[in-house]
């Protein structure tokens, strides 16, 4: 095992690069696995801190996401939309086996099944990724939630893992709603098309008040999603939202 550089603070454990998919045309899947073996248990919803450490000077660079993978799951996954920030920039080329730290898990966003038998999982973008925390869960231990996913993307290529989201459909109570935001005529979409806002939430999770509503997506979204729900009468107390995956 490497040393581990000096500036790097003992609570933050070293784990390397499993796997890489290319998800969709910006955003990128990487799976890590401690370098012990050992596996993270969290909540669903819940995020950790990534730090990439350059060698050619022993900067840091730390940014926080969205765990996508089951709890205590053989790899830690992140949907990372690949936007040439200071982080994702040096991941563009990373490679299997490249050496990261994570610290966490953090956050207040948590699936709590016992809490939540009826849940409405409002997703735009990468924004999906704890949500698929939580229908890995529902599904590894044969939960009996009630889910209805609202998932916002501007064309139908930037469906996430779109595979593994009809395998869950499938096997777990679940209803999928994907709305494109920005269809083209030449796209063939066939599903739902425009924002999601109050009548489509209406529409779809008609039993809206029995349902706690989580919503995970960028600033604007989750602002929009809140007045939405909020024009809707639902209660604060019901709604749960987290800024970005």
């Amino acid at each position: 095992m490497a040393a581990t550089p000096h500036n790097i603070s003992i609570n933050q454990k070293p784990y390397v690069i499993n796997d890489i998919i290319q998800a969709t045309p910006d955003v990128t899947v990487f799976k890590f696995k401690a370098e012990d073996n050992t596996t993270l248990n969290f909540d669903p919803g819940m995020f950790v801190m990534l730090t990439y450490v350059d060698k050619s000077n022993n900067e840091k660079i730390t940014r926080a996401f969205s765990i996508a993978s089951e709890p205590n799951g053989q790899t830690v996954d992140f949907y990372i939309h690949m936007v040439h920030g200071k982080l994702t920039s040096k991941m563009e080329s990373a490679a299997i086996g490249d050496r990261y730290f994570m610290t966490g898990p953090y956050g207040q966003f948590r699936f709590i099944p016992d809490e939540d038998k009826k849940v409405m999982f409002i997703a735009g973008g990468t924004g999906l990724a704890p949500f698929m925390s939580m229908l890995k869960k529902i599904e590894k231990e044969s939960l009996s939630t009630d889910v209805v996913l609202l998932y916002s993307i501007r064309f139908p290529s930037e469906v996430i893992m779109g595979d593994e989201l009809k395998e869950i459909e499938k096997k777990i109570h679940m209803k999928t709603i994907i709305t494109v935001t920005r269809p083209e005529s030449t796209d063939n979409w066939d599903g739902e098309k425009g924002h999601i806002n109050a009548d489509m939430i209406k529409k779809y999770a008609p039993d809206f008040m029995e349902r706690t509503a989580y919503i995970c997506g960028p600033l604007n979204f989750v602002k929009a999603m809140k007045e939405s729900l909020e024009a809707l009468n639902v209660p604060n107390i019901k709604i749960k939202a987290d800024v970005w995956g």
